[in-house]
């Protein structure tokens, strides 16, 4: 038999399904309102995906970026967190269905759902080419990037034979997006400024690719930014290869072709994947159970008050809706957690229909090295040490909790001045051969609202396109 929730039923009843950055906001916006909230979500944690990639390349620790949602909720008494994957839901009855990681089923009812499922990373048709290229969506998905990496140079240091060396070597970022130019600034900055003192002069050696479909780098960026982006790539070190469409992925390497048609591949032990979302498989379970429509990346289209149709006491927000040409980044959830609180507040004290949601954009960051990032806030464009510091300081803002604040700053200031990296353990040698492993359950599919880029609000990797057009990142 399936069990409710743990909360009486003296309040009207919120259900968030989503512990990401729109599922959050709402929740926290909630506080001291006369509802009971509960907040679902198959991970334990809230995940701060922008900073997802300094995981992967041994900037960060993981619990550094993803606080649980039991201690971020802590002092809201208001709220329940429940740890169970959603399954489906029955509108017309206002019930979300759920199982437990035990197999115990939930159903949950509502006055209010908010569903904030967020997005995945998509191969545009390829799902054989994930396990030779991992993308970054959850920490299990950086972890195994940092294997990847770092069993590269472990592999390239013991090679036998040149080329098996320069195989191991070689590392391909698949889109050029802020997460495509963050990973290959990094990786260029472990190959040519880090690792030397342990690996020796076998880490100069490291050739680093990025390859994009689109004709440039930081493709929603302005030109100038763009321009710079290239520039400081090519400065460290990384080989950037646009209009360049991805055909082939395998253990071996990379095959792509170019404008003219012309195929080229790249021989590489280590590929991987930054370039395009799709939306949470939720969005398809809305889109059933209302009649609702979705796009070509499985977004859901909503109402202008983020609401679906014919169904007011339902909303959803982030990633996976399809409202307006909102960037896939962080930002646009947050607000729209903002909003659709305050519209939940407003039905409460029986106000009327809510103004249609806007979002304002703040701009965007991407950081390329220890001091090289491009900025676009407000107009302003800038790069160098100043964006990287704004960059910083934006990404230290919307952190969760001052012990991580303060833990962060900590690590990038000495990171800025000395070569010394904590977080470079190898956790799972079977990891460092592609396609050595099978990805576990759950890896790679669409986490709640990350927001891909998030928080970059400054910035974040753009929604996703036709997989025939240029790959978003």
């Amino acid at each position: 038999m399936a069990a409710t929730t743990g909360f009486g039923q003296s309040r009207p009843r919120v259900v968030i399904v989503g512990g990401g950055f729109g599922g959050l906001t709402v929740a926290k916006a909630l506080a001291g309102a006369n509802v009971e909230v509960t907040l679902i979500d198959r991970i334990n944690h809230h995940l701060f995906q922008p900073l997802l990639y300094q995981v992967a390349t041994g900037i960060l620790s993981e619990g550094q970026i993803a606080p649980t949602l039991r201690a971020i909720f802590s002092q809201q008494d208001n709220v329940e967190v429940r740890l169970a994957e959603v399954t489906g839901f029955e509108l017309d009855q206002r019930v979300v269905y759920a199982v437990t990681p035990d197999g115990s089923r939930l159903m949950l009812p509502y006055e209010f759902l908010i569903v904030a499922g967020g997005s995945a990373h998509t191969y545009f048709g390829h799902g054989e080419w994930a396990k030779f290229a991992p993308g970054l969506k959850s920490l299990t998905d950086a972890q195994l990037m940092r294997n990847r990496i770092l069993g590269a140079f472990e592999m390239g240091a013991e090679a036998a034979h040149e080329g098996e060396r320069e195989r191991w070597l070689t590392f391909v970022v698949v889109g050029a997006g802020p997460t495509g130019v963050e990973l290959s600034g990094q990786i260029a900055e472990l190959s040519h400024r880090l690792l030397s003192s342990e690996y020796g002069a076998v880490v100069a050696e490291a050739r680093i690719v990025l390859v994009d479909a689109a004709p440039t780098v930081l493709g929603t960026f302005p030109e100038r930014l763009q321009q710079i982006a290239k520039r400081d790539l090519e400065r460290m070190g990384v080989e950037v290869r646009t209009d360049a469409k991805v055909t082939g992925v395998d253990a071996e390497g990379v095959e792509f072709e170019d404008q003219s048609g012309r195929r080229s591949r790249i021989l590489s032990g280590t590929v991987l994947w930054a370039a395009g979302v799709e939306a949470s498989p939720l969005a398809g379970m809305l889109a059933q159970a209302c009649g609702a429509q979705v796009d070509g990346a499985g977004r859901l289209h909503v109402n202008p008050d983020c609401t679906l149709p014919g169904r007011n006491e339902v909303f959803a927000i982030g990633d996976m809706v399809a409202l307006g040409h909102l960037p896939g980044m962080a930002q646009p959830a947050i607000q729209q957690g903002r909003y659709v609180s305050a519209t939940i507040r407003r039905r409460l004290r029986g106000h009327g229909k809510a103004r249609p949601f806007r979002y304002f954009d703040k701009g965007a960051l991407a950081v390329i090295g220890h001091r090289d990032a491009v900025a676009d806030v407000f107009g302003i464009q800038f790069g160098g040490i100043a964006a990287t510091l704004l960059w910083g300081f934006v990404h230290i803002a919307y952190l969760v909790g001052w012990g991580n604040r303060l833990g962060t700053v900590g690590r990038w200031l000495w990171a800025l001045v000395s070569r010394d990296r904590r977080e470079l353990c190898i956790t799972e040698t079977k990891q460092i051969v592609p396609g050595g492993q099978e990805l576990s359950p759950g890896m790679g599919l669409a986490s709640a609202d990350r927001g891909e880029d998030g928080a970059r609000t400054a910035g974040g990797d753009p929604a996703p396109r036709d997989p025939q057009a240029a790959p978003p990142r």
